[in-house]
């Protein structure tokens, strides 16, 4: 890693996690093979806040308050990508086990590196997968072509955001701007300001 960390893939280490590496490479790292419009590429760390916005709104949505630490597992939902990249499903597919496997990890090294549980509850599973079909939904139609029918197809409906918000989580930031974000984001949840929300 950048931060000089080795990180073994067969067994990694919660150690050997930093949260400067995982926004770096995030940042980096692009959603739908990079075939989205725009100046930047949309990246992993740009979707992960949007995710972890849309869990929110759901929530709210749903009258319900989302714990802080649902909030920071939503947030790296994807974080095992800043060493293996983002396959597109359909080739996730293909490959199989042994990338789940890696992947899956990972996140257990990142989740308790953080201070989330090992192996996520099914309740929480359920609403990470909601919230990143919901992101999936408007960066496909928004950024990557698809109709609107298509999308409903693959991921189901659409959660509504309104315009302010999708102006600024679907317009592609810079990497600079996707990793400062992500980790500001990040901050937020582990570290919040006296008086915030829990």
């Amino acid at each position: 890693m950048l931060s000089g960390r080795r990180l073994d893939l067969l067994d990694p280490s919660p150690l050997d996690v930093e949260i400067e590496d995982i926004a770096h490479g995030l940042a980096r790292v692009a959603r739908w093979n990079g075939q989205t419009s725009g100046e930047h590429i949309f990246s992993v760390a740009q979707h992960s806040v949007l995710v972890e916005l849309i869990a929110r709104r759901q929530a709210q949505a749903a009258g319900v308050d989302l714990d802080r630490r649902w909030r920071l597992a939503m947030l790296l939902h994807d974080a095992p990508e800043y060493v293996v990249g983002d396959m597109i499903s359909p080739f996730k597919a293909v490959i199989g086990g042994d990338y789940k496997s890696v992947e899956a990890r990972l996140l257990t090294a990142i989740s308790l590196r953080f201070g989330l549980p090992a192996q996520w509850p099914a309740v929480l599973v359920g609403k990470v997968k909601a919230a990143d079909r919901a992101s999936a939904f408007l960066e496909a139609t928004r950024l990557a072509g698809f109709e609107v029918g298509e999308a409903r197809r693959f991921f189901g409906a659409p959660f509504p955001l309104d315009a302010a918000a999708e102006r600024e989580h679907l317009t592609p930031w810079s990497a600079g701007e996707a990793k400062m974000r992500f980790l500001a984001r990040f901050t937020e949840l582990v570290d919040p300001a006296p008086g915030a929300p829990k």
